[in-house]
């Protein structure tokens, strides 16, 4: 069984004469393990792709198996449970919360998991070494450089060890050498076993998943292995 599994997925705006495929019959299924790019250019859609992809809205047609589950017609609250469980996000925007510490962000979805703190602490600080940060726990992200912030928002992502990791333009904000740090990380997750799923314009960048889907106009044209 796949870990995704969509089918005939479709969302339309303005439905009607002016309506807008954002999604338009789109079909993918991934496998547990995959470290897979999602690649388009600005309205190709595969914005809206990620928001399907990571339980953030509901497709107007077609179904979503996640792990074997139809999650395509599930309410917000259910959706929010799933999402904390299986997804860790990472966005373009780092999304630090200004006035938390970096160990204090990396805590904040295990809070919504409902922790205790002293199994918060033990897995954000396991989080932040990793990404080579445990030396600015205590920092607040106006005292970090913008590649440290990344790194603090991948230790956020990972800390619960969610299976799936979506990361959308991660390296948008970053000069070349943060963002080739920020690849060397989500690389080392994919080896481990988490399914990876990165979503970016830049060909350069996806040139360093194993797979790579294009799509267009709301419609996959490409789905290969990255040799």
């Amino acid at each position: 069984m796949s870990l995704i599994d969509i089918k005939d997925m479709y969302k339309i705006y303005n439905p009607g004469e002016n309506e807008v495929r954002a999604l338009d019959g789109v079909s993918l299924t991934i496998e547990k393990g995959e470290f897979l790019a999602i690649v388009g250019q600005s309205g190709s859609g595969k914005s809206t792709f990620m928001n399907m992809l990571g339980l953030l809205d509901i497709p107007t047609d077609g179904t979503y198996l996640l792990d074997g589950i139809d999650v395509s017609t599930m309410d917000d609250d259910r959706l929010s449970d799933i999402r904390n469980r299986e997804i860790g996000f990472i966005f373009q925007g780092f999304n630090l919360i200004s006035s938390l510490t970096a160990e204090a962000n990396v805590e904040l979805p295990l809070v919504y998991r409902g922790m205790k703190e002293t199994e918060r602490r033990i897995l954000s600080q396991d989080a932040l070494e990793r990404v080579g940060l445990s030396n600015r726990k205590k920092h607040l992200p106006s005292q970090l450089s913008g590649g440290q912030q990344q790194r603090v928002a991948i230790a956020r992502a990972v800390a619960a060890r969610p299976p799936i990791i979506l990361a959308d333009e991660p390296t948008g904000n970053l000069d070349s050498r943060s963002g080739e740090e920020v690849m060397r990380i989500l690389e080392e997750l994919s080896q481990e076993g988490r399914t990876v799923i990165l979503i970016t314009h830049d060909t350069d960048i996806a040139a360093t998943a194993k797979r790579i889907v294009r799509i267009h106009d709301g419609k996959i044209t490409e789905d290969c292995i990255n040799e």
